[in-house]
């Protein structure tokens, strides 16, 4: 059983860096011996778990139903160790981050910073993107979350709330009618961040909740682009205020009926269900808490 669990970390390594040589360079081995690990695996195991040739790897349908099993394995023993040194003041070891690519401009971003700065023994893999990853599947250890959960498998932490505001060009607004309320704006050109449905819910000034159904004129799947497109004037966009506050001071950028609040997005970091509970990464959420 021992010396599978080593072959399984090494399976794991090989379909994380997409072949022998870099899972080899990575684990400080030679080649053959990884190769000798894999094949050692699949006799033991009786069946094949990656289709090998020249040029690339792929994964089995048996390697596919492995490959969670044995990322766990791998992350609980480095987090393991992790803990463990950090009894003695000092983390190190590895993590998988992934988060919406937005926050890597928002004070998210600088608490990663300041958490890598404070941590130098920690290697940081910080995958920004759009794309929601599974976190199980993938080997993720931590990935930080937009918006109000479901239910789910995973440990789910709060880490803040975002504000979110209404905002168009400056010129833009300047075209059309000033509003005074939220359903003036429906023959707006309004700009939708795909996958999320465009319903707006306002809260007046009065405390009354106003949901409008604009429909959208453009639709994007990355808020950066989004922010873009709002900001050369094709329409009407509700984004992250910290993406806006340089251009709402300075007033190319305005804010629409800021009296009406819409509802801030909480922002989560989710970790496999038996990730240790003071590990690695549950010591990486504390510090963006």
């Amino acid at each position: 059983m021992i010396h599978q669990l080593r072959s399984l970390a090494v399976f794991a390594k090989v379909v994380e860096q997409g072949s022998l040589r870099g899972a080899a360079r990575e684990l400080k081995l030679s080649p053959s011996v990884v190769s000798h690990h894999l094949s050692q695996l699949e006799e033991e195991l009786g069946v094949a778990l990656l289709y090998r040739s020249t040029r690339k790897l792929s994964l089995t349908r048996n390697g596919e139903r492995l490959l969670p099993h044995a990322n766990l394995i791998v992350r609980s023993a480095e987090e393991g160790i992790a803990a463990a040194l950090d009894s003695v003041g000092e983390l190190s070891g590895s993590l998988r981050v992934t988060a919406p690519a937005l926050f890597a401009n928002s004070v998210l971003g600088q608490r990663i910073a300041e958490f890598s700065i404070a941590n130098p023994k920690v290697r940081l893999d910080i995958d920004f993107s759009e794309i929601q990853r599974d976190v199980v599947a993938e080997g993720i250890d931590v990935a930080i979350r937009a918006g109000w959960l479901r239910d789910s498998q995973l440990k789910a932490r709060k880490l803040y709330e975002e504000e979110r505001v209404l905002i168009c060009q400056s010129e833009y607004a300047d075209t059309l009618p000033e509003p005074q309320e939220p359903s003036d704006l429906v023959e707006w050109n309004w700009l939708e961040l795909s996958p999320v449905s465009l319903n707006p819910a306002f809260k007046s000034p009065g405390g009354e909740t106003v949901s409008i159904k604009p429909r959208s004129h453009l639709a994007a799947n990355n808020a950066a682009a989004l922010y873009q497109l709002c900001r050369s004037g094709a329409g009407l966009a509700i984004l992250p205020r910290f993406m806006a506050d340089d251009d709402l001071e300075n007033g190319s950028m305005q804010s629409i009926l800021p009296e009406w609040l819409l509802e801030p997005i909480g922002v989560f970091a989710v970790r496999p269900h038996n990730s240790p509970k003071d590990g690695l990464a549950s010591k990486f959420i504390d510090a963006l808490v």
